[in-house]
């Protein structure tokens, strides 16, 4: 299972089989305990869940974003207790085209587990296929031999990041472009509905990571996703891509997207608009 798109027939297939690991990560921006009880109300046989504030971020400042990356000891901590291992299967999956799904397979990624899918079209796939639902808690079950096996996370991170200095210093000496993944209306400062400044970093280019799948949910295929960044980036694909959106989380959708595209090498920028516009000091474009 090292494909990075699962559909919901071969996951039924696979669920009973050992070291599948499936994780729900439904969540909602504006209604942070939303996802928690759409798991309770029902989820994937045996999926965990995994909450995008409580456990997949790390304590807010007020200066380092809204989901500021957790330190990769504490992630891979969380997980093992979840019952990942340097052998697990994962699949994780959302409600959301995929946007906090894909957070989560690049934090799973930038640990060095690399056998980690998205499940194309998500809950709504599942649901559609009819093979049934769990609900209520499903807790994790973890064995003592379990808790001991080694997690890659101790390699090096295979998802580089880079953070706001280097960003900074991007501006004045470009080596790479910033592709911003947010609706066009807070790119351009129009109409920001959840940070306190609109616009985008100067130089950004943006990609609304919505774009990235069809009405239904599921992902374009590889080659129209390739050509439409190809049209987008032209020879900035060659000189270094680095993603960000408001907090970090719908900038690796559009990683996902690139890397499905056969475009790999990308970075991310964790900490992105939240962050950046938490300093008055660091400048600020608007419009288009």
């Amino acid at each position: 299972m090292t494909d990075l798109l699962i559909q919901a027939e071969t996951l039924r297939d696979r669920l009973a089989r050992p070291g599948c690991l499936v994780f729900d990560v439904r969540h909602d921006l504006a209604d942070h305990h939303a996802g928690r009880r759409a798991y309770e109300a029902g989820h994937i046989p045996g999926a965990l869940y995994l909450d995008h504030e409580t456990q997949l971020s790390a304590l807010r400042t007020g200066h380092n974003g809204r989901h500021p990356l957790p330190d990769r000891a504490d992630l891979a901590a969380l997980l093992r207790a979840q019952g990942l291992t340097a052998r697990s299967d994962v699949v994780v999956y959302d409600a959301s085209n995929s946007m906090f799904a894909a957070h989560l397979w690049w934090m799973l990624r930038w640990l060095g587990h690399d056998s980690v899918s998205v499940l194309d079209g998500g809950w709504a796939a599942w649901q559609a296929l009819g093979a049934g639902i769990e609900t209520g808690v499903r807790t994790a079950s973890v064995s003592e031999a379990q808790a001991v096996q080694s997690l890659a996370s101790s390699g090096k991170p295979s998802m580089p990041v880079v953070d706001a200095r280097a960003v900074l210093a991007n501006l004045d000496e470009p080596r790479f472009t910033v592709l911003d993944a947010r609706a066009p209306d807070r790119y351009s400062g129009e109409a920001e509905s959840i940070d306190p400044v609109g616009g985008h970093i100067p130089g950004a280019v943006n990609r609304p990571f919505a774009l990235n799948v069809e009405p239904d949910g599921h992902f374009k295929s590889p080659a129209r996703l390739r050509q439409e960044f190809e049209s987008l980036l032209g020879d900035r694909l060659d000189h270094g891509i680095v993603h960000q959106c408001g907090s970090g989380i719908t900038a690796c959708h559009n990683v996902f997207a690139m890397e499905l595209a056969g475009l790999r090498g990308s970075a991310l920028y964790p900490g992105s608009w939240s962050e950046w516009c938490s300093d008055s000091s660091r400048p600020v474009a608007r419009g288009n």
